[in-house]
């Protein structure tokens, strides 16, 4: 059973959520939260699995209470879901680099709430190549030019390159076609690159090789 924590100002949104969510047999809402200082701590009392957050709330916004949540080290297995209006806000970008597995837009169809958190629960990538790409790519043209990081020396020079293709928002199975290599072996190179550089999931390693320089903004172009 997949425990999911609501966290929203909105009452009538949560509601909405908390029906769809436990009509469904694997899913279980197991509280809610109306601001991000409750969402924290009903993440510490009930250590959901997945945590549905919206990113705009009175006092402690999302933002923050991601931060908290991701580096309070008992809430390693807890994956964020960021919860916002637009897909294209500016604070999805903090949220991810803050820790956050992923984001969905609050108006999103039902059958893709349900497949996403019971993706996040598994511990797979959230979002989207093509939405990975758009949101990194128009928020990393806005931050300072990256710095070569010491942290790079610890990779391989193929797990650069895995992390490089991860960083364009590619998935294992076109990682594996590229470097002609079987779906199990890049999955592999991905985990060792996460666990090298302490990346809590796929995003923040998305994130992770734009700051380091690895993926240059206007690669799109």
């Amino acid at each position: 059973m997949i425990k999911v924590l609501l966290a929203d100002d909105q009452a009538l949104v949560r509601a909405g959520f908390r029906a769809l969510l436990d009509a469904q047999p694997d899913i279980e809402v197991v509280g809610e939260a109306g601001d991000g200082e409750e969402a924290v701590d009903q993440a510490r009392r009930l250590r959901p699995d997945v945590i549905l957050m919206d990113i705009r709330m009175p006092g402690l916004d999302g933002l923050e209470a991601t931060r908290r949540i991701a580096s309070d080290e008992r809430l390693g297995g807890v994956r964020i879901v960021i919860l916002t209006t637009f897909e294209l806000d500016e604070y999805v970008f903090e949220a991810l680099r803050g820790g956050a597995g992923g984001f969905l837009v609050k108006d999103t169809e039902p059958v893709e709430l349900i497949h996403a958190v019971r993706a996040v629960a598994a511990g797979d990538a959230l979002l989207s190549p093509s939405v990975t790409r758009r949101l990194i790519a128009e928020f990393a043209t806005r931050a300072k030019a990256p710095s070569p990081s010491p942290r790079l020396n610890a990779l391989t020079e193929r797990e650069r390159e895995v992390m490089t293709l991860v960083g364009e928002g590619l998935t294992n199975e076109e990682i594996a076609a590229r470097l002609v290599v079987s779906p199990a072996t890049a999955k592999t190179h991905v985990s060792r690159t996460m666990v090298k550089l302490g990346a809590r999931d796929r995003a923040q390693l998305v994130v992770f090789a734009y700051e380091s320089g690895l993926v240059k903004p206007g690669w799109l172009s």
